[in-house]
Formats: structure tokens, sequence, C-alpha cells
């Protein structure tokens, strides 16, 4: 028989009550900050990126040290080193011949900068996961998608220097343009898949579980048709932005006159006008640009239909940024791809992309209230 426990008994001492400690649900708002972060870095690593481009900067730094190559140049020896590895390239022979070491420190920076945040974005990722991990607060089934971002990350650093030694032998002297739609497209993944998450870690599970059964399933499946051909766009952009086609053909709505330029299936073999030729692959990047405002459009006049203000908000600003980006496509156009205004193009490209996500995930898990009065 068990003995009985006096009344008088203290019983603030230990007890078989375990001491509640932070649940996987609370750790959901640290773990959207975090990826906050992460996905502001991922943002400004496009930018930055883009602007390397733009200065024709990525082949200034001509090895792969992914440790050692964090430290740039100390001084006038390290610096004169540096340039000599530049000057056995293409780049340098066929274009850059009468170059100064100060013009060169100028594309140098740019590169390190690029490679020195791509350093620090990976260093963010494993601090914050790793943090995480060892805490045990990971939400069940969000282990494999935060590896899956770092594991991304990673292929991006490496197809990044496949990107660049591209532009290394032979006569190239910029970097392969397809390899270039690669790198940047992989980007947008990654900057995609992180802004999704946070969009869910913001919810929580059992309000997205309601939601899902208020889904707008037909507005979701159209949003995701402007997910891809935006896409698609954005391949092409760099495709454009790899041999500068956005400096030729000055004009709009024609292109010199003509509709399509008789110049456009000029080379040989013929494939190779669709990566190659500045005229055929402004002229796509033009075309699919006004097919995507068209998707788009179609989309934002199905929306006004959805008695969810939420909803139809979202797609709102979507089709505003949409619009702003067709005249910022203009006006790149027209000022042969000036820095400022291409960077701001591509900018757009970003904002763009993110919001569409955003009206799609409004569309999969409306928010429950402000229905539209009649």
């Amino acid at each position: 028989m068990a003995d009985k426990r006096n009344v008088f008994e203290d019983v603030s001492g230990k007890t078989d009550t375990p001491i509640a400690k932070p649940t996987k649900k609370s750790a959901r708002r640290a773990i959207a900050v975090w990826l906050t972060g992460l996905f502001i870095l991922v943002g400004l690593m496009i930018v930055i990126g883009g602007m390397t481009r733009l200065t024709d900067s990525g082949l200034s730094i001509t090895e792969w040290k992914p440790i050692t190559g964090a430290i740039p140049p100390l001084n006038v020896a390290n610096w004169l080193a540096e340039f000599d590895l530049y000057k056995a390239t293409p780049e340098f022979e066929l274009v850059n011949s009468d170059m100064t070491l100060a013009e060169f420190k100028g594309i140098y920076w740019w590169e390190w900068g690029h490679r020195f945040l791509g350093r620090f974005v990976g260093l963010f990722w494993a601090v914050g996961f790793f943090w995480f991990l060892l805490r045990g607060v990971i939400p069940t089934g969000w282990t494999g998608r935060m590896v899956l971002v770092g594991a991304l990350g990673g292929l991006q650093g490496a197809v990044g220097w496949w990107m660049v030694a591209s532009g290394l032998t032979g006569r190239m002297v910029d970097v392969a343009s397809y390899r270039l739609a690669i790198h940047l497209g992989l980007a947008f993944i990654i900057l995609g898949l992180i802004a999704w998450f946070v969009m869910e870690l913001r919810r929580e599970p059992g309000d997205l579980l309601q939601a899902r059964r208020r889904r707008e399933s037909g507005l979701m499946r159209m949003a995701t048709v402007v997910t891809v051909v935006l896409f698609a766009q954005v391949l092409l952009g760099a495709l454009v932005a790899g041999i500068d086609a956005g400096r030729s053909f000055p004009t709009w709505p024609l292109m010199s006159g003509e509709f399509l330029p008789s110049e456009s299936f000029g080379r040989t073999p013929l494939w190779s006008n669709f990566f190659e030729n500045p005229a055929l692959v402004q002229f796509n990047h033009r075309i699919l640009g006004y097919f995507v405002f068209l998707v788009g459009l179609s989309v934002w006049l199905k929306s006004r239909k959805s008695a969810v203000v939420s909803v139809r908000g979202s797609f709102d600003v979507m089709m505003l940024m949409m619009l702003a980006q067709v005249v910022l496509g203009i006006i790149t156009v027209l000022y042969l791809a000036r820095v400022d205004v291409a960077i701001t193009h591509q900018i757009g490209a970003v904002i763009l992309f993110v919001l569409v996500l955003r009206a799609r995930f409004q569309a999969a898990y409306p928010l429950e209230q402000k229905i539209k009065r009649g």
C-alpha cells in the first residue's frame, strides 16, 4: 500500500510535472524573421549581381577560392598579382587591353562584393538553421525545407563559378548567356521559396488548414501560370543582359522600323540565334513581356470577382507593378540599357515576382474576413 502524503507536506520542491519549454509552434515567428532577413540578403545579391553584369565586372576575379577568396588584395603587390591574372583573360586581351590598375580595381570590387555577400548569405543561413535545430524548436516538416534553401544556396555558388569559368577561356569576352540565365533563374527560385515559406510561417497551421477550404482554385491556377511565364521572362532577360542585347534597337514599339528585325535569323546554326543574336533575343524578350502582361491582365480581371478584399487587393498591387515593369522595360530599351535604368528594371522584376507569389498565396489561403458587400 502506498504511503499516504502528509497534508502539511512541502510541495514547493521537485515534482513529477515537467516544466513547460518553448514549443515548435512558438518558434514560427522567429524562423519567419530569420527567413525574412535571408530573403532581403538574397534580393540584395540579385541586385549586386545585376550591377556586376552591367558594369562588366564579372570576370575580374579569375579564381574560385571559397574561403581565402574572402580576403581582398591588401597591398600593391597583391593588386598587381590579381591584375596579372585578369590580363590573361580574353576579355582583357580583346576588349580592355588599355585598362589601368585603377580601372581594374573598379570592376574588381563589384565582383568581390558579390562573392563576399554570397559567403555572408551562406553563413547567415547556417547560423540560423543550426541555432533553431540545436534548440529543437523547428516545427514538424520544416527541417527539410530549411535544408533545401541552404542546399540551393550552395548549388548557386557552384553555378556562379561555372558561369564565370565560361568567360575565362577561348575567345569569350563575357560569360555564356545561358549560364547567366541558369544562375539568375536559380536565384529567383531561392527567393521565391523563401518568400513562400515566410508567408506560410506568418499564419498558424490551423488557420492555413481552414483557409484551404476557402481556396479560390481557379484564380490560384491562373496565378501559377503568371508565375511560370514571368519566370521564363526573367530567363530571357538574363539572355538579353548576357549579350548586351538591351543596348541594340533603342526604338519602341518597332525595332528600328521593323516588327521582327531582318537579321534575327542571320546566324548559323539556326538555334544559336535564340541565344546569341541580339535582334532575336531582344525581340523574344519584348514579345514574351507583352504576353506576360496580357496573362496578368486576364488574371486580374478574374480576381475582380473574388468576394475577399485581401485577394482582390493582392492582385491589384500585382497588376500595378506589372504595368510599371512594362513601362520600365520600354524606358530601358529607349535609354540603351543605361546602368541606372537597367538595374531599376531588374529590381522591378524581383518585386513583381514576389507580388505574383503573394497574390497566388492569397488565392490559395484566403483570409477569413471582409466579404464584399452587395
